[in-house]
């Protein structure tokens, strides 16, 4: 027999709330509300309210003209008063979980959303943890937040984790069909979390705990983490051994079995890979073990914009000219290719490094007009310049962070006096390669 809950999903009177309407939450109100549910989404950023309410998105992935319909249709309303978090049958957490200052997990953002839906927590309802956290997150924090008022998992409320999976800029994967992990805090918890999802998604993969699941999102980022790590120390020692890494790596992607391509890079970015290995061994000294492996893999690519710098002044040495003093445009100081989003972009650390070795720096990003503030580094107020031929030319050195799509390479270096290249964005280039420099 179906659950009252079951059903409410089932015909699509449930009301799904997202918390955090950001890279993770906002492509999450898109997928239910076109399975044809009604969404409240919760930010506490007024600003972003208030664009949603206009009909407007700051998410690349999803446009205006699908926000504009989905508000006006009345299907999706944006608010920032989290009294109303009693009122969705189903909430789901997509705040940030980032590293403090000692590299350890900041979870105030999680605690501080699971004390305002405690404060109005109704029967029957759902609550699921999307952010990225280290395992036993949902169990030993969230949960006693909740039943702090006397209510009773599995009984007056329901609780479960499930990773998000989210790939900004990738046009073929989306949350609608990428399988959704999901583990509950008991067995109801489970079946109401996989009903919630099943009516969504095009596949649910059910774990037995929410550790499980906690912890399968880890392992994730943490695999990609150390794979390029090992792609960018073997670039340092190609580069020493003057074999070009990016050759190298495209022989061995001709295996047809054994191998998977990862690429080197002036650096980590994003909001989970340059964070997540950090949890994993913050959780390893919590049980007096050591991940060694994820530390130093978190080492070696955490150095990487030093190693840029290094080449960058290398190749500026070898045209007779010094790095101090030197103007430095960099292209692209989003974090991957054709997404808006400068999380963690290693571009903020280059900037750092640049700005106090005196070098007169700009950049351009057909994605990012203006540098936004950023947590964790000194960001100079500059704008995005036009990429013009005299522009160009007027650069003792274009330093490429960030290969998006819609540069015109051969433009750039036919204009440019030098080019540093760290993603190998400029290998189809024929006319002016000896201006181009790999690092």
């Amino acid at each position: 027999m179906n659950s009252p809950f079951e059903e409410r999903i089932k015909s699509r009177a449930a009301l799904v709330g997202v918390v955090g309407l950001g890279y993770v939450g906002l492509p999450l109100v898109r997928v239910f509300v076109e399975a044809g549910f009604h969404v409240l989404g919760f930010d506490v950023d007024d600003a972003k309210i208030d664009q949603l309410q206009r009909g407007h998105s700051y998410i690349g992935d999803i446009s205006s003209e699908w926000v504009a319909n989905a508000v006006n249709n009345g299907k999706f309303i944006a608010a920032s008063d989290m009294r109303r978090l009693g009122e969705p049958d189903a909430i789901l957490i997509c705040v940030p979980t980032p590293l403090d200052e000692r590299h350890e997990p900041d979870l105030q953002y999680v605690e501080a959303t699971a004390r305002q839906i405690a404060a109005v927590l109704r029967a029957g309802q759902l609550v699921i943890l999307e952010s990225t956290t280290y395992p036993g997150t949902t169990r030993k924090i969230v949960l006693p937040i909740l039943a702090a008022g006397g209510h009773t998992v599995g009984r007056d409320f329901f609780l479960a984790y499930s990773p998000e999976r989210v790939d900004p800029g990738n046009s073929h994967r989306s949350v609608a069909n990428t399988p959704k992990l999901v583990g509950g805090i008991d067995e109801p918890s489970l079946y109401a979390a996989t009903a919630l999802y099943g009516a969504a998604v095009a596949k649910v993969v059910p774990v037995s705990s929410c550790e499980v699941a906690e912890a399968a999102k880890i392992l994730e980022n943490s695999y990609r983490a150390v794979n390029i790590a090992l792609a960018n120390e073997l670039k340092k020692l190609f580069t020493a051994m003057e074999i070009d890494v990016w050759e190298v790596i495209e022989a061995a992607a001709t295996k047809p079995f054994g191998f998977q391509l990862f690429y080197p890079g002036p650096g980590l970015g994003g909001h989970c890979i340059p964070v997540d290995p950090f949890y994993l061994s913050w959780l390893a000294r919590q049980h007096g073990l050591a991940a060694e492996f994820i530390e130093l893999a978190g080492e070696v690519n955490t150095t990487m914009p030093e190693f840029v710098v290094e080449q960058l002044a290398a190749a500026l040495a070898a045209c007779g000219r010094d790095l101090s003093g030197g103007k430095i445009c960099i292209l692209g100081v989003a974090y991957k290719r054709d997404v808006a989003d400068p999380r963690e972009s290693p571009a903020f650390r280059l900037m750092e490094l640049l700005g106090a070795r005196g070098v007169e720096l700009s950049y351009n990003d057909p994605h990012i007009p203006v540098l936004p503030k950023m947590r964790n580094f000194a960001v100079p107020s500059l704008a995005s310049r036009d990429l013009s031929a005299e522009f160009l030319s007027s650069q003792d050195c274009v330093l490429i962070v960030t290969d998006h799509s819609t540069y015109d390479w051969e433009f750039v270096v036919r204009h440019a006096r030098l080019v540093v290249d760290t993603r190998n964005a400029t290998r189809n280039v024929k006319i002016g390669r000896e201006k181009i420099y790999k690092a």
